[in-house]
């Protein structure tokens, strides 16, 4: 079966370049704009649309053999993640501060104990990062294998309603119900926005941000696409719809239409997605639909286009560095656990959202040093 989104990939080109042309002349009237191309990004942003073609091949090669209940060192995993956690606690315990009290006086622990204390920090910092991360890839590796589309179809509840027209249509309307939940979800949980952050990377906002891609998809727990199989729509009608879905997604992100009347009371559009990539306040978390907007209208997440949207991150992190693009909010993220005193801040850090997480930073650097 072909690939939709590979084969479209002279009509990204050929529209990029389209754009790009009538933004220079836009530029030359009205001066720059955050929609102009810029070399840097754009670079960036292709290369994160290669890497994300790569990644589907590459990472369950990697990851296979370390699944639970699937590969020969899934075992070893469980175990690394579990014994990890269990030296955690034990060196949080020693890492305590604790007074040593004499005739009602506070004093200064011994410089033993204070090294012992530090060293035993140092611990249970490593070994927190290893047990989440470890952790983290056993969950999310299980979840994939548990709910991939050919597993349930050989589990469907319903009967299989063949490969028509109206299976396709019920197979791209339920793909984009169940991706406005995953998108959702992408936005409020760090661990996900960790994998999606990358598509938002960006101050740009142009056709070349389609292409900007997530490339850990693998280290997610998604509401799973293949739910659609169980309700008998098959698995090669779930692939397509996943093409049709991304294509659709590209030509919204641009500055070059502005409204589209009331084709937008339904669908998603160029003026909606643009408050999608906002980080103006009142566009945060907004407008997560991919193909219909009705979901957003629907459960309380829509924001209609009006002031101009500034693009980017809340925490922007000046790079144009693939690599870094790719892996920033991972290592951030596993920073905060490694600083973390606490089980219940560790845990929080990975699965709260990263507005939480970027307030807890504010309030633990204020704290005074243990």
């Amino acid at each position: 079966m072909v690939d939709a989104t590979q084969a479209a990939v002279p009509v990204y080109f050929g529209t990029m370049g389209a754009e790009y042309r009538w933004l220079r002349r836009r530029a030359e009237r009205e001066g720059p704009s955050a929609a102009d191309y810029e070399r840097r990004d754009t670079i960036t942003s292709l290369t994160m649309g290669v890497a994300s073609l790569v990644a589907p091949i590459v990472m369950p090669k990697l990851l296979g053999p370390i699944t639970p209940f699937k590969g020969r060192y899934g075992k070893a995993l469980v175990a690394t993640a579990i014994g990890t956690a269990a030296v955690t606690v034990v060196a949080d315990r020693v890492a305590r501060p604790e007074a040593i009290t004499t005739d009602g006086n506070d004093e200064a622990p011994s410089a033993s104990r204070a090294r012992r204390r530090s060293f035993a920090r140092k611990v249970a910092s490593a070994a927190a990062v290893a047990s989440v991360a470890a952790g983290g890839i056993a969950i999310t590796t299980t979840w994939a294998s548990l709910t991939s589309s050919d597993r349930m179809w050989n589990r469907r509840l319903v009967r299989d309603l063949g490969n028509g027209p109206l299976a396709l249509a019920a197979a791209v309307l339920g793909w984009d119900f169940i991706y406005y939940w995953n998108h959702r979800f992408m936005h409020e949980s760090r661990y996900m926005w960790a994998i999606h952050v990358v598509h938002h990377s960006s101050e740009r906002y142009n056709l070349s941000t389609a292409l900007r891609q997530p490339v850990a998809d693998a280290f997610g727990t998604f509401a799973p696409y293949g739910l659609l199989c169980l309700l008998g729509v098959r698995p090669e009608l779930v692939v397509q719809a996943r093409g049709i879905n991304l294509l659709y997604q590209y030509w919204i992100h641009t500055d070059t239409i502005r409204s589209l009347g009331p084709f937008e009371q339904l669908f998603n559009t160029p003026s909606h997605h643009r408050v999608h990539h906002g980080v103006n306040q009142q566009y945060l978390d907004r407008n997560h639909g991919s193909i219909l907007i009705l979901w957003d209208r629907l459960f309380g997440t829509f924001e209609r286009e009006g002031e101009p949207v500034v693009y980017g991150l809340t925490k922007n992190i000046n790079t144009f560095e693939p690599t870094r693009v790719m892996t920033h909010e991972h290592a951030d993220m596993l920073r905060d656990v490694g600083r973390s005193c606490t089980w219940r801040d560790r845990l929080s850090f990975v699965l709260r959202g990263p507005g939480w997480s970027y307030r807890r930073q504010a309030e633990l650097a204020e704290l005074p040093a243990a």
